[in-house]
C-alpha cells in the first residue's frame, strides 16, 4: 500500500526520502477507476516513483454542482492503487485552502470558451489547485488524461507560463467496451441513461467523418441534433477546434479536435477526439 500523507510538509518530506529518483505525479479527485490507473501506469513508465493526489477540489465546483455528492472512496482508492503508487497525498480542504486564502490563478488562451461558457469558475479552480499540487510535490512529470482535453491544455499553458518544472503529459482516454469514456460520474447513470450515454462517442465519430468530407459547422450541428435525438436532455456544445490552442479553425491543415459536453438528467458527460 502507498504511504498516505495529508499535509504539504509531510508530502515534501516523503518525496525527499525518494530523491534523487525520478518522481511522477497524477492529480485526481479520487473515486479511482481504470482510467486513473492508466494514468498511473503512464507515469510509472517514465518515473521511478509515482505520487497520486486525491482531493475533491471545492474551488472548481459552482454552488449548483455536485461537490457534496461527488464520491469519496479513499480506502477503495488505496486498495486499487496497491503498490503502483509510492505516496498518496490526501489533504483536507483546510490544508489546501487555509483560513485567509486569497489567491486565484487565471489562465487565458485555451481556457476561453467551451467549458468556460458553462462553468466560468472551473479553470481558475483547476489552475489554482494544480499549481499548488505541482509546487508542493515538485515532480519531474505530471500526467493528465486527454478525456479532459481543455483542462489538459490549460494545465500545459499554466506550467509553461509560470515556468513550473514538471513536464505535463497527456494520456489517452480509456473507454468502456461501447466506447463511453471512463468517468467517475458515469456511476450516476441509471441503466437506461447508460445506454443513451454510449451514443456520445459514436455520434462524435460520425461528426468526424462529416467534418472530413466538408463543412465543419454542419458537422457540429448534425452532431448536436443527433445527441438530442438519441435521448440526451441538453447539449452544451459540440465544437471542432484547433487541437493545440482550441481556437476557432482558420486553417484546416492544422490538427483539429472535436469536443462535446451534454447532459442526461443531472449527469453531465464530456468527450473529445482527434479529427
Amino acid at each position: 500500500m502507498p504511504e498516505v500523507v495529508t499535509t504539504v510538509a509531510e508530502l515534501r518530506q516523503a518525496i525527499a526520502r525518494l530523491r534523487p529518483a525520478r518522481i511522477g505525479m497524477v492529480p485526481t479527485m479520487g473515486a479511482l477507476h481504470a482510467g486513473h490507473v492508466s494514468l498511473v501506469t503512464a507515469a510509472r513508465e517514465q518515473c521511478d516513483h509515482v505520487v497520486v493526489s486525491i482531493f475533491v477540489n471545492p474551488t472548481q465546483f459552482a454552488p449548483n454542482e455536485d461537490f457534496d455528492a461527488y464520491p469519496r472512496t479513499l480506502e477503495a482508492d488505496l486498495a486499487r492503487l496497491g503498490e503502483m503508487a509510492a505516496i498518496v497525498f490526501a489533504p483536507t480542504a483546510r490544508e489546501m485552502y487555509p483560513d485567509g486564502f486569497a489567491t486565484t490563478i487565471t489562465v487565458g488562451g485555451p481556457s476561453a470558451g467551451l467549458e468556460t461558457d458553462f462553468r466560468p469558475h472551473f479553470f481558475a479552480g483547476v489552475a489554482t489547485v494544480v499549481a499548488k499540487l505541482l509546487l508542493a510535490a515538485s515532480p519531474d512529470i505530471a500526467v493528465f488524461g486527454e478525456k479532459d482535453y481543455q483542462q489538459l491544455l490549460v494545465v500545459r499553458r499554466l506550467a509553461r507560463d509560470l515556468a513550473l518544472p514538471a513536464r505535463i503529459i497527456g494520456a489517452p482516454t480509456l473507454r468502456e467496451p461501447d466506447g463511453l469514456a471512463l468517468s467517475s460520474r458515469n456511476a450516476y447513470l441509471s441503466p437506461p441513461q447508460r445506454q443513451i450515454a454510449g451514443r456520445l462517442n459514436v455520434i462524435l465519430k460520425e461528426a468526424i467523418i462529416r467534418a472530413r468530407q466538408g463543412n465543419l459547422w454542419a458537422a457540429e450541428d448534425a452532431a448536436t441534433r443527433a445527441l438530442l435525438d438519441s435521448g440526451f436532455d441538453s447539449v452544451d456544445y459540440v465544437a471542432i477546434r484547433d487541437a493545440e490552442s482550441l481556437a476557432e479553425i482558420h486553417d484546416r491543415r492544422r490538427p483539429m479536435r472535436i469536443l462535446a459536453a451534454a447532459k442526461i438528467g443531472k449527469t453531465r458527460l464530456i468527450d473529445n477526439m482527434a479529427v
